[in-house]
């Protein structure tokens, strides 16, 4: 098999494609033959040592993928070789084949296509999680989402919908406020021409969004949460923009509102129940079309440094997907 692996994580250019022995799966595990493979704004940080999770290393980064099953280990009785499956493990994804915890893996159904699947689990099951878990999102209600023309912007944007949410998508250019429209939002603001308080009063009539969907942080967080309606709810979903703003906590207890911390990997490990409805709700949505991943781009797994490169500067639209030749 062959990996980019991280030796040393001070940032993508340390990656490395090398040859490695292909493993054996262990108890519990399965071998992974992978097609496709998501890149999420997570695989940067784990690089770069910025993610709250550091492997040991060495390491081939990756958090999502999807391929064949090639091999099983003692304990699997659910899947088989031949079968094709989507997995978040957190590592892995980027390379030719990968270990996986069998207990982490989606089985996906005929017509699934794997560049799909791929970018499929991290994004829908984090907002599916954020929007209608801990936001308590309910029919007719306003919601913000910041950064909408990203993979869980968008992700956020399709569950809102299909929750009967009114949606207001905020992206960085025209460009991205058009394809926000064409995922389902109600209406777009542009904050780097626009002034986003003001044009969410205007388009509020000074009420202000019930639940601000924030995967982006920096000086915009504290701008929503001040527009937020009564009773709002601020779902804090990550920090694209790199810096962890600070929220003075009077803000909060003057429009009676929750700011509401969305950590999904830890949910999946501590209420699995729950989170194995979740996922089957989504393979459902999936089924009936009320749920689809856009890919911005699907690219060679080669070309892994330029797809980074992509991400980096904040023109994805959608996933970018990293794609082994068959």
């Amino acid at each position: 098999m062959h990996a980019w692996l991280c030796e040393n994580p001070v940032g993508v250019d340390a990656l490395s494609w090398k040859e490695l022995p292909t493993p054996q799966p262990g108890k519990g595990e399965v071998l992974i033959r992978i097609q496709a493979a998501s890149l999420n704004f997570p695989d940067l940080l784990i690089v770069q040592n910025k993610y709250q999770h550091k492997p040991q290393l060495p390491f081939v980064p990756g958090s999502e993928y999807a391929g064949v099953i090639e091999a099983v280990g003692d304990g699997v009785s659910d899947l088989k070789v031949g079968q094709a499956v989507a997995c978040l493990s957190g590592t892995g994804g980027f390379g030719t084949h990968t270990l996986a915890p069998a207990k982490l893996c989606m089985p996906l159904p005929p017509g699934f296509p794997p560049a799909e699947a791929a970018a499929f689990i991290m994004i829908y099951a984090t907002s599916h999680h954020a929007l209608l878990d801990r936001g308590q999102l309910k029919p007719g209600e306003t919601v913000l989402v910041l950064g909408g023309a990203g993979g869980v912007g968008m992700s956020a944007i399709q569950i809102a919908k299909v929750a009967g949410a009114r949606v207001i998508a905020a992206a960085s250019t025209d460009e991205k406020c058009a394809f926000c429209k064409e995922l389902g939002a109600d209406e777009t603001i542009n904050y780097s021409t626009e002034d986003l308080r003001e044009r969410l009063k205007e388009l509020t009539s000074g009420k202000g969004p019930d639940i601000i969907y924030d995967p982006v942080g920096g000086d915009f967080t504290e701008k929503a949460f001040r527009s937020i309606a009564w009773r709002g709810r601020h779902l804090v979903v990550g920090f694209a923009a790199g810096d962890i703003p600070a929220i003075k906590i009077n803000l909060a207890l003057i429009k009676g509102a929750s700011i509401v911390g969305i950590f999904w990997g830890d949910f999946s490990r501590r209420e699995p129940q729950a989170n194995a409805a979740m996922m089957q709700e989504l393979a459902q949505w999936y089924a009936q079309g009320k749920i689809k991943p856009i890919l911005d781009r699907k690219m060679p797994m080669s070309e892994l440094k330029n797809a980074y490169a992509r991400m980096s500067s904040r023109e994805v639209k959608g996933k970018l997907v990293l794609v082994n030749e068959a």
